[in-house]
């Protein structure tokens, strides 16, 4: 039985303007997005500054280590783009070097069979190619305005002032903490004495704060000599230069040789409207199965009937993607992903998720640049023959799933952070805003359900009982209610325009997330 009180209720109203809006997993991110939109930024300059900004405020979800994909919708040319920085497996990575243990499944995201001394999950040994910087400077030199370097010194400033923890970072660090000291610049990063999580007293407002200093020179470099500062730089062969030391194959060769690309998305149409998805190597080809599957059901009456439906379109999509792909995640457990969606006051739109994979990445900080390295290649399956196995050079198969959708003079940008839960959860948002009209606050405060691949679907505590009742004539269901820790459930953020009219949201349950708009 739950502890959590029956009676408590939690909303966030959704932001409404007739300026730009930003949407992020922390309010203080989404502010400094909203602070380049009044500017006269376009969505594009914002997405800059919150990309950096947010992996300074939330280090263990992303940051210039990591990867991800984004959505681009540019009004003025009516169409979309997908962008693509997902990692990569260095070169000289050999396969041979991650020997399976034999003692079962690893015990982070993925089932795959357990290699020894978890090599693929943590270590310098699991990071992979990162492409973040390169993906969003691509983006930005061809749709930004305003420089480079005044998009990334807000990033370098939070740095400088260092990471404040409250009692939400608090308990995210303490999480990873045995972890964490394993590696003696992630323990002199993040815990006190290189062993204790940092927390504040119970009784008092306190401002403990983590010194990131050297993170702080590095976004300074990136910012004074542009995105390829992480691929061709100093920072570059400083951070290959630690990787090596610390028993990992990425290499500088790695680094330079990394080109982020701009691709024709996946567009398909759907209950009147249209969709716009990332095309390979993530859930956007999964998302578009989900939506042929949900068509091909017919008209659904009734809430129960609705949800019985995307479980059962969930369900299909999900066996056709394991077939196809290779089963690359377990519900289990959530990944360390952000998500943010922006637009601005000419409808210009962003949908950006970025990673490091696991929580804490590989758990390794690099020392010269202060960055915390992701660990990459336990997107890969280290047993050989099967879909989706390890191999240098190979592109990481990723669950990101930025979407632009839209329906007569409505246009949306979802998406979601969660690991395997985001595609459910873009899903129902999606098809809530496009097949039923739902307003942006209806949508995101609505119950969901999470169809992930695990043996049982699980339902927020908030369906109601007949519709849960319909939901558990047809399959096996868990409940769970929409928390801030664990995740049950994927964390969206998302806005939305009608005629001249933006909204925003993010997750209702998300401490820090938030929709901001610009003042003007």
């Amino acid at each position: 039985m739950s502890n959590f009180s029956k009676a408590r209720t939690v909303r966030k109203p959704a932001a409404i303007s007739k300026h730009g809006i930003v949407a992020a997993q922390h309010r203080r991110a989404a502010e400094i997005g909203a602070e380049v939109l009044a500017a006269g930024g376009d969505a594009l300059d914002a997405a800059t500054a919150v990309s950096f900004a947010i992996g300074v405020l939330e280090p263990w979800m992303s940051g210039p280590a990591g990867g991800g994909a984004m959505m681009v919708w540019r009004a003025e040319e009516a169409r979309p783009y997908a962008v693509s920085y997902g990692m990569r497996a260095p070169q000289a990575l050999d396969p041979n070097d991650f020997p399976l243990s034999g003692d079962g499944v690893a015990g982070d995201l993925f089932p795959w069979k357990r290699v020894v001394e978890d090599r693929n999950l943590e270590g310098a040994t699991a990071v992979a190619v990162p492409g973040l910087v390169d993906g969003i400077g691509i983006a930005h030199e061809r749709w930004g305005r305003m420089p480079w370097r005044d998009l990334v010194r807000p990033a370098a400033a939070l740095a400088r002032e260092g990471l404040s923890v409250d009692w939400y970072a608090g308990l995210v660090i303490a999480s990873a903490a045995r972890s964490l000291a394993r590696d003696p610049d992630a323990a002199a990063l993040f815990l006190e004495d290189g062993v204790w999580p940092p927390v504040g007293a119970w009784t008092a407002l306190t401002e403990v704060r983590l010194p990131f200093a050297r993170m702080a020179d590095t976004l300074e470099m990136i910012a004074a000599n542009g995105p390829r500062e992480m691929h061709d730089g100093d920072v570059a062969r400083a951070l290959a230069a630690d990787v090596a030391a610390k028993g990992g194959s990425l290499r500088h060769e790695d680094l330079s040789a990394y080109r982020a690309t701009i691709d024709e998305p996946l567009s398909f149409s759907a209950f009147g409207g249209r969709f716009h998805v990332t095309p390979t190597l993530t859930a956007g080809p999964t998302f578009a199965d989900t939506f042929s599957r949900l068509e091909a059901l017919g008209p659904a009456d009734g809430e129960g009937e609705r949800l019985v439906a995307m479980a059962t379109a969930l369900s299909g999509a999900y066996a056709n993607r394991l077939v196809r792909m290779g089963d690359h995640e377990s519900p289990a457990a959530p990944g360390s992903t952000t998500h943010f969606s922006i637009v601005d006051r000419d409808g210009n739109m962003v949908a950006m998720t970025q990673t490091l994979l696991s929580v804490f990445g590989s758990k390794v900080v690099s020392p010269s640049t202060g960055l915390l390295l992701n660990n990459g290649i336990m997107w890969f399956d280290p047993e050989q023959g099967r879909p989706n196995s390890l191999r240098p050079g190979s592109r990481c198969l990723m669950n990101v799933c930025p979407v632009i959708g839209e329906v007569g003079d409505r246009r949306f940008a979802v998406g979601a952070s969660g690991g395997r839960k985001i595609l459910p959860a873009v899903a129902q948002l999606s098809h809530r805003l496009l097949a039923l009209g739902d307003d942006i606050d209806t949508a995101f405060h609505a119950p969901r359900i999470d169809v992930s691949g695990g043996a049982a679907i699980i339902a927020d505590e908030a369906v109601p009982g007949e519709a849960l009742g319909h939901l558990a004539a047809k399959f096996r269901v868990r409940t769970a209610e929409r928390l801030p820790f664990p995740y049950a459930f994927a964390c969206p953020a998302g806005v939305m325009r009608e005629g001249t009219v933006n909204s925003g949201a993010s997750e209702p349950s998300s401490p820090w997330g938030d929709a901001v708009a610009a003042t003007s």
